[in-house]
């Protein structure tokens, strides 16, 4: 799959010929050739791989490393001619997915660049099937809810409705979007089952049924499951003492 990439290499004729083998795999680069512009690059634009000499000047990669790491979650393979096991390590304490020393075949960073962007797209694709906030937990593909670390049972229709809550976090869902979307309610379902189920579920998930902090009522709308980007109070967002 065509990612971006950003390439931070001092010696010019090696980052050509990286953005070369690259761009021939029909990703998009972008190419720098000291540290400080790899940090600015790494914030400007939404890469997917960051190709990061450990030897550049104005910051050095373990510097470039660790602030844009500490910024954002994206994949860095590190190349150096160092070969000591000491770099090695503490190129991967800070984050490096991997490690390639000097001299080294363009075609073999290539291959390490496929196996790279393959594990964080399966990464990404298994967070997305996660829904967290707080001590409640929803994980799609194994079918399970927890709350505080503890598997709570829920029946077929009530994991349906928390899926379709969750697969948009802050959203609000009408009663008849839930109908709709969350299967296994029966032909004869209506506003109401989604009231009863609802009910059922915040006495299965919350610390106070009728103060929930996670499945919470949208006043004249419906229903949402609170956002983990917001950090929701008990209570907050609109949340009623009843459906």
């Amino acid at each position: 799959m065509p990612a971006r990439i950003l390439i931070a290499e001092d010696d010019r004729k090696q980052a050509g010929l990286i953005r070369g083998f690259l761009e021939r795999e029909g990703h998009a680069t972008t190419v720098v050739h000291d540290g400080r512009e790899a940090v600015e690059q790494a914030r400007r634009q939404r890469v997917d791989l960051l190709v990061l000499d450990l030897m550049l000047p104005r910051l050095d990669g373990l510097d470039v490393c660790r602030v844009v790491r500490s910024e954002r979650d994206v994949p860095v393979i590190m190349l150096t001619a160092r070969t000591s096991e000491d770099d090695l390590l503490l190129g991967l304490a800070l984050g490096a997915d991997d490690y390639l020393t000097k001299p080294y075949s363009p075609r073999e960073l290539v291959a390490r660049v496929r196996t790279v962007l393959r594990r964080a797209a399966r990464a990404a694709s298994a967070d997305l099937e996660r829904y967290r906030v707080g001590d409640l937990g929803i994980d799609l593909a194994r079918h399970e809810v927890h709350v505080a670390g503890a598997r709570v049972e829920t029946t077929p229709a009530e994991f349906n409705i928390l899926s379709c809550l969750a697969a948009s976090p802050g959203r609000a869902f009408t009663r008849q979007l839930l109908l709709e979307h969350a299967s296994g309610l029966g032909r004869d379902a209506t506003a109401r089952t989604i009231d009863f189920h609802v009910m059922n579920l915040r006495r299965k998930i919350e610390a106070v049924p009728t103060r929930p902090r996670y499945l919470l009522t949208v006043y004249g709308v419906g229903y949402k499951l609170s956002d983990p980007a917001e950090d929701a109070a008990p209570g907050g967002n609109g949340a009623a003492d009843a459906p």
